[in-house]
């Protein structure tokens, strides 16, 4: 990545507010850029500012050299893990970006000692780069289920997604934020690194998809978001962009080509999930199928959580399906109600029949009125996860069947 430039930000022990749980996720980042071997950008192209350093005089300073190193052709790449928060009303209302010194003693304390939405976002617009990609992992939470609030009492813990929308005007630009604003980006019990970051991480060392020696971004966020969720499902990886391509955004392990995360019949992913996405149903596939299926190493595109922003739904929606071995199709009273769900098995067997194979498998949550049942499900034979002493023998059928070969008349 010979014109690649990236600025790496992060901080947990914030002089004057409330700390965060000590992770190493921007030095592991930065050492990911700058590895040969991975990410391929040069290491003077590169700069971290952690902890002490990330002070708001420094902070101008690095986006000042950014926009200077910069042009037309350059990819950027900006990390910022650390806390973000909104001052909602009266004459400072904005949203910030906290760096090391900020002081909280007031509004006019925060606006002063802070990174304001209009000064990120004026920094931005003076990056030449037609490629670039901003990333925030703010807001950690510490330990399981206690969410770690700023101690100001004036500003708001979070980023909203209106200011994600302000950010990502302009062609090429990319926001990657690691959670909704109504939600905690969690570091689990133990771990190395925040849960959002581990999966970027994991992502950018190989297991977003590649077949010409580059990590692209809709492939990196369609590796990444469903992997967060999964672990944590109230944490939601938020994607902002206004794209005209799939750009390049680092180097496949270190530039590897024709090296692509796909089975020895083509497929990206072991099982598309179709679901309506509605309480019962939404648990359901969240916290019980998709852990059980990815803790038996099963790879996963979910119904509305790889889909480019952007592009029409419907051909997202055959693009995950075409890209998958096999269709799961969650089977509930509102599955059978939903037009979206109808249209992506309708696709799916529609695939089958001109394959000669069968891609759909029917898995029945809830009972339902047989007599809704379309002959073209009926005739499938279903895995039934409604009784509870038989849920965990059929669990293990359905992982069986993912992990076999495409089902051929």
């Amino acid at each position: 990545m010979d014109n690649a430039h990236a600025l790496v930000i992060g901080i947990a022990d914030y002089r004057h507010i409330r700390t965060l749980p000590q992770t190493q996720d921007a030095r592991a980042i930065y050492n990911l850029l700058i590895d040969p071997l991975y990410c391929g950008y040069h290491a003077e192209n590169v700069q971290l500012l952690s902890d002490g350093q990330a002070t708001l005089a420094a902070w101008r300073q690095a986006l000042a050299n950014l926009a200077q190193r910069s042009n037309a052709e350059t990819t950027v790449f900006l990390y910022f893990s650390g806390h973000g928060g909104r001052i909602e009303t009266g004459a400072y209302a904005d949203e910030y970006l906290l760096p090391v010194d900020v002081t909280d003693s007031s509004d006019h304390s925060v606006a002063q000692t802070a990174i304001s939405g209009a000064e990120f976002t004026t920094a931005l617009r003076d990056i030449p780069a037609c490629q670039a990609v901003v990333v925030f992992d703010c807001c950690h939470a510490g330990g399981i289920g206690q969410p770690k609030n700023l101690s100001a009492p004036t500003i708001k813990p979070g980023l909203s997604e209106n200011y994600y929308e302000a950010l990502k005007s302009g062609r090429g630009r990319v926001i990657l934020a690691s959670s909704r604003s109504d939600e905690y980006s969690y570091v689990l019990p133990g771990a190395e690194y925040g849960l959002f970051t581990q999966h970027l991480l994991n992502g950018l060392r190989g297991g977003a998809a590649s077949d010409d020696g580059f990590i692209r971004i809709f492939d990196l966020f369609e590796y990444l978001q469903p992997r967060v969720t999964g672990d944590q499902p109230n944490q939601h990886p938020v994607f902002k962009a206004d794209l005209e391509n799939n750009f390049p955004i680092a180097l496949y392990r270190g530039g590897q080509h024709g090296v692509v995360p796909k089975d020895e019949d083509g497929f990206r992913f072991d099982a598309y999930i179709s679901y309506v996405d509605k309480s019962a149903d939404t648990i359901y596939v969240w916290k019980a199928l998709v852990p059980h299926l990815q803790s038996a190493g099963l790879r996963l595109a979910i119904s509305g959580e790889v889909e480019e922003p952007g592009v029409a739904r419907v051909v997202n929606i055959e693009r995950g399906i075409k890209q998958s071995k096999r269709t799961i199709i969650i089977l509930s009273e509102d599955y059978l109600a939903d037009n979206w769900t109808n249209f992506e098995n309708v696709l799916g067997q529609t695939m089958s029949i001109q394959e000669g194979t069968y891609r759909l498998l029917p898995v029945k949550i809830a009972p339902i009125d047989e007599e809704r049942l379309p002959a073209r499900l009926n005739m499938l034979t279903t895995i039934y996860l409604t009784h509870p002493l038989r849920a965990e023998r059929q669990l293990d059928r359905l992982v069986q069947a993912l992990q076999g070969p495409l089902p051929r008349r």
